[in-house]
Formats: structure tokens, sequence, C-alpha cells
């Protein structure tokens, strides 16, 4: 089995934590490796991959805030956990928003920080695992409930040669999908083929499609072959399907049944062995209807279904997504990765989306741009307007009645263990479905829980 790798910033002096040697006994599935000084983590983190950072070294909260920063900006994803018994609840707060992935104080014992940090290490190990088996995971970014049921469909058809038609909005990421179900299967290392069906005019887009001979029509000094032939063995996905024209509906529908095609012009007939994906924005039963899509056509594409959620119904995903096009953004300009505020993504996450994804992108890649030399995102670097507000019904606020001795952090703490209550009575104990309807991780809900020693609540399941 192999080790899991913890990096360990503690102070310089000693690796335990004060009062008490022995607090933290190490699992023997860890591999530690002990930094006394930054410096150190850092050149230890640019030598070598590790599943956690856990900080234990006293310093001042900026510095941090500072380490954060750093390990973050060598490794985006990695969690880091601090402990420290001076630590304030205010201090975690802002580490918190800073990126942390837990803060513990005085009050925590060192199972609860052993749990956090096995916990951290099993997320990045799955995470792992999963795009080491199924490649084309890395297509597909989110772990909501709604993109769980677009993957589980894709697992389960990937190896079908069966056609499949992909609906959802605009910016939805339907090629994408497309693209993962093209890798998902054995045509995978074949050529996967892409045209917009509405981008060109009738004549044009058949011979697109189809190809031609030399002399089918003015301007054709030579044979082209056409996007089905250049797709023989793969993947042909015709987007905007809803957009083509009634009369090549017909040779697409002929295509479909008997699989081979004729060129442009042309009178000799050539099989083709290719698997066709279709996506559209628009419903197609409307436009039978409407007598401007043919029925037979509609049911010979839709032999699967696959919708693709709108971003206001996976709102749990914006951070993935955030992260994920930050990334990739920052590595095509040849710059270090940048990190986004924990503000900037929650605020990310008010805002309607109605461009989806592909709008999401677009307002990341402002996002890095204006920037600057910058290594931090805030919120008013992507340029969006005040965040949508929805004001709730009087029955799903959480009454909460301050008592005038109360000081801030006990009434933050309060109110944070009514809306854990709220939440788990709201899924039936289900932590799952209230972590991902609070926008929290799983484990980040499992970790507050126990923070506040209830058994009633940390009992559900």
């Amino acid at each position: 089995m192999q080790l899991q790798k913890l990096l360990w910033l503690s102070r310089a002096d000693s690796a335990s934590a004060p009062g008490d040697p022995n607090w933290f006994q190490v699992p023997p599935t860890f591999t530690v490796v002990n930094a006394a000084s930054t410096p150190e983590a850092i050149t230890a983190l640019s030598k070598d991959d590790f599943d956690c950072v856990l900080v234990t070294a006293d310093m001042a909260d900026a510095s941090r805030i500072e380490v954060l920063e750093v390990i973050h900006g060598i490794e985006p994803t990695l969690a880091v956990v601090f402990w420290n018994p001076e630590l304030s609840p205010a201090q975690g707060v802002r580490l918190f928003r800073a990126g942390a992935y837990f803060c513990f104080g005085q009050q925590d014992s060192a199972e609860a920080v052993r749990d956090c940090v096995e916990t951290a290490m099993e997320e990045k190990r799955g995470r792992e695992s999963v795009a080491g088996a199924e490649p084309w995971r890395a297509f597909l970014v989110g772990d909501s409930r709604a993109m769980e049921t677009v993957i589980e469909t894709i697992r389960l058809i990937g190896n079908r040669r069966c056609t499949v038609l992909i609906g959802g909005e605009t910016g939805t990421g339907k090629e994408v999908a497309a693209r993962a179900l093209h890798a998902a299967g054995p045509r995978a290392n074949h050529a996967f083929v892409a045209i917009n069906c509405s981008a060109l005019p009738e004549n044009l887009l058949e011979a697109e499609l189809f190809g031609h001979v030399k002399g089918a029509f003015t301007g054709a000094i030579h044979a082209r072959m056409g996007r089905f032939e250049q797709a023989h063995r793969g993947t042909l996905f015709l987007d905007e399907i809803g957009d083509m024209p009634l009369e090549l509906q017909t040779k697409l529908l002929r295509v479909l049944q008997d699989r081979e095609i004729q060129r442009l012009g042309g009178s000799e007939s050539t099989k083709v062995d290719v698997r066709v994906i279709a996506a559209t924005h628009a419903n197609l039963l409307e436009r039978v209807q409407q007598g401007r899509f043919r029925e037979d056509l509609y049911y010979r594409l839709n032999v699967v279904p696959l919708q693709m959620p709108p971003l206001r119904k996976r709102t749990s995903d914006i951070g993935l997504l955030v992260e994920h096009f930050v990334k990739q953004i920052c590595q095509s300009e040849g710059i270090s990765v940048k990190t986004v505020t924990p503000e900037a993504v929650e605020r990310l996450r008010t805002c309607p989306w109605p461009g989806n994804v592909r709008q999401l992108e677009n307002a990341v890649e402002m996002a890095v741009a204006l920037s600057g030399e910058r290594n931090t995102l805030f919120a008013s670097d992507f340029g969006l307007g005040p965040a949508v507000s929805v004001e709730p019904e009087p029955a799903e606020c959480i009454p909460f009645p301050v008592p005038e001795a109360m000081d801030f952090e006990t009434a933050v703490s309060n109110f944070e263990r009514g809306m854990l209550e709220r939440a788990l009575m709201t899924t039936a104990g289900n932590k799952t479905a209230a972590a991902e309807l609070l926008g929290l991780k799983r484990t980040t809900l499992i970790m507050k829980l126990r923070n506040y020693e209830s058994p009633a609540l940390y009992a559900a399941r």
C-alpha cells in the first residue's frame, strides 16, 4: 500500500504540540516530512508531492495567511490544516476565507486533528484514483448531484455505439459532455469530429458532412472528404442539430439508417462506422410539432437522452469550476496559478449565470487579466454586478434572538449551529445533502458538527 505523505510545518524546537509531546500519533499509513520553517516547507513542496500540510508552528495571523498563499501558489488544491492553542475563532474564520482546509484551537483533540488530516488525504487520493481509472472524468468538473447523474449516464453508455442526444441551455457544456462520451469508449483512440449545424448554409453544410467529388459545384476543383468519413471508427458530434435544414435532415436520417454516405455530386456509396452524438439547446419535440424537425429523425437521434444541467442548478460546483478555469487559463498564459478568495467564490455562487459555464469561464478569464501581477483574485476582479439576493420566506428564517450580554464570537457560533441544525432537519439528517444545501464540503460539515460536540447533530447519517 502506498504511504500517504504529510508535510508538517512545526515549531523549530519540537514537532509536537505544547504541553503534550505525544499529542499527534502518526498512523502507520503516513510518511511525515517535518519542516521547522516556511523556507524548509517550500523546499520540500518543490521537491515532492504531498497529500496534506499540517501547520502547528507559532506565528502571527498574517504570517499564517502568507504561508497558506505560498503553499497554494505551489499546489492550489493541496489541503492545509492549521492547529494552534492560541488560534482564536476570528483568526480561524480569516484562514477559512483565505482557503484553509480546516483550523483547530485549544479545545480540539489530537484525534479530531488526525481525523481531519486523514479525511483530506483520502479526498485527494480519491480524486486521483478516479482520474486514473476513468481519464474521461477530467472533462467533467463538478461533484453536485446534477453532475453525478451526467457522469453515471456517461459511465453506462460510454462503451456502447448508441446515438446520444444531448440537451441543455447554451453554455452548459454539451460539447464537453460529448468529448467525455467519446473518451469513455473504445473509439477514444480515433477521431472526434465536431460540426456546428447552425454555422453554415445548407449547401455548404451538406458538402461538409458528406464531402464532394471534383466538379460537384463551382469551386470544387478537388474531391474532398466529408466529416462522416473523417470520423470513421470514431465519433461525429453534430452541434445545434435543431437548426439543420429539413432537406438535409432527410439525408442524415438515411445515413443513420444505412451507415453509408454518398459524396455530393457522386454516385458511389461509402460505408462508415461512426458513432453520432447530437446536441441542441432547443426543444426538438416543439420543433417537430411546428414542422421544423423530422419526427423520425428525432427518435433516431434520441436513443439515449442526456440533459446537461444549467449552472444555477449546480452552484455547489462553482468553486471547482473556478479553480479549474483559473489553472487552465494561467497555464495557457504561462503565468503562476492564481488563487481565488472564498468571498469571491461565494459571491460568484449568488449570480444567476444565464450564460452558464461558458459565461463563468469568460468571467474567470477577465478576472485573471484584470488582476495584473497579483496572485489573488478578489470579487471585484470578476466585473460582475451586485449579487442576486433571494429574500427568504418568513417560514424559512432561522429564529435567533441575541441577548445583550452575548459577545460577537458566541453569537456567530450560535448562528452557525442553528444553520447546521436547520440544514440537517431539512434533509432528514442526511449529511451529504445538508453539506450541499449549505455549499460546504461534507468533511467540513462533519468537522463543524464535531466542534459543537452535539451527539444529536453528529449522529445524523
